[in-house]
C-alpha cells in the first residue's frame, strides 16, 4: 500500500511570525496523522526556521526549487547540496509556474531533477496541461511530453526515490478543480508510462494531485485508486483547511487497511 503524502506548497507567501504560526498550528494535530506523511514547502528565507521549528516531529521540510550543481558563480540561486544541508528532503521540480512564469523547458526540469536525486533529495517532479491543452484532447500527450524526458535522462530507477504530481494548470489558482474522474484518469495515464518502464515502481511510486485540493473536495479526489495524496497551494496556507486534508487522507488510508 502507497502511503498517502499531503504536501503544502507555501509558494511566496508569509512573514517570519505567519510562517511560525502556520507550523505551530499544524504541530498541535499532526501528530494524529501517522498512517500518513505530511510536508511543508516555506519559501527559502523560511527553510531554516522551519527547519528548526519541526524538530522533534515527522513532518517533512522541503523546498520550491533549486539549481544545478553543488557550488558556483550563480547568484541568487540554490543547490541541492544547500537544500539537504538545511534539513530538506524534498524539492519541487518543474512546477508549472516554473514552467510558464520563468520558461523553464524540459531539458533544465530533467537537470534539477537529477541533481536532487544526485543530493539524495526527493524530488516531486510536476506536469501538466493548460485548459487549452485539455480543450484540445492533448492531456495524454502533454503527460508524455513532460515525463519521457525525465524517465530518458536520469533513468527509471531515479524514480524509486521520486514522486509525481500531476497538476492541470487551468485548476491552479482559478477556483477549477478537475473532476474525480478527470484527475483519476490523468493519474493512472502517469502510472501506466511508469508501468512500461518497470512494473514495481508503478506500483509503488506516489502520485500526487496537484489543482486545487481543499478540504471541500479532498475526499472526493483521495478515494481514486491512483490519487496518492496532494500537493496542497492556497489551502496549506491555513492550518486548520490544511489539517482537514490531512484527515481526509488519513481517513482513507485506514479504510484501505481494513481491506
Amino acid at each position: 500500500m502507497r502511503k498517502p503524502l499531503i504536501a503544502g506548497n507555501w509558494k511566496m507567501h508569509g512573514s517570519l511570525s505567519q510562517a511560525k504560526s502556520l507550523v505551530d498550528g499544524i504541530k498541535q494535530h499532526a501528530a494524529q496523522y501517522a498512517d500518513i506523511d505530511i510536508l511543508v514547502l516555506p519559501t527559502f528565507v523560511h527553510l531554516y526556521i522551519v527547519h528548526e521549528l519541526l524538530k522533534g516531529t515527522a513532518i517533512g521540510l522541503g523546498a520550491q526549487n533549486l539549481y544545478l550543481g553543488a557550488q558556483g558563480a550563480f547568484t541568487g540561486e540554490i543547490s541541492a547540496a544547500m537544500l539537504a544541508d538545511i534539513g530538506c528532503r524534498y524539492v519541487l521540480i518543474g512546477h508549472s509556474e516554473r514552467r510558464t512564469i520563468f520558461h523553464e523547458d524540459v531539458e533544465l526540469t530533467a537537470a534539477k531533477f537529477k541533481a536532487a536525486i544526485e543530493a539524495r533529495l526527493i524530488p516531486i517532479l510536476c506536469i501538466g496541461e493548460t485548459r487549452e491543452e485539455r480543450e484540445q484532447g492533448e492531456t495524454n500527450n502533454i503527460i508524455q511530453k513532460q515525463l519521457d524526458p525525465i524517465i530518458h535522462s536520469a533513468g527509471i530507477d531515479a524514480f524509486r526515490h521520486a514522486v509525481i504530481a500531476y497538476e492541470p494548470v487551468w485548476a491552479i489558482g482559478t477556483g477549477l478543480t478537475a473532476t474525480p474522474l478527470q484527475a483519476q484518469e490523468a493519474h493512472a495515464y502517469i502510472r501506466q508510462i511508469i508501468m512500461k518502464n518497470n512494473v514495481d515502481i508503478a506500483k509503488t511510486i506516489r502520485i500526487l494531485y496537484g489543482g486545487s485540493m481543499k478540504a471541500e473536495n479532498a475526499v472526493s479526489l483521495l478515494t481514486q485508486p491512483d490519487i496518492d495524496g496532494g500537493l496542497i497551494g492556497g489551502a496549506s496556507l491555513d492550518a486548520a483547511s490544511f489539517l482537514k486534508i490531512c484527515a481526509a487522507a488519513s481517513q482513507e488510508a485506514a479504510a484501505l487497511k481494513a481491506h
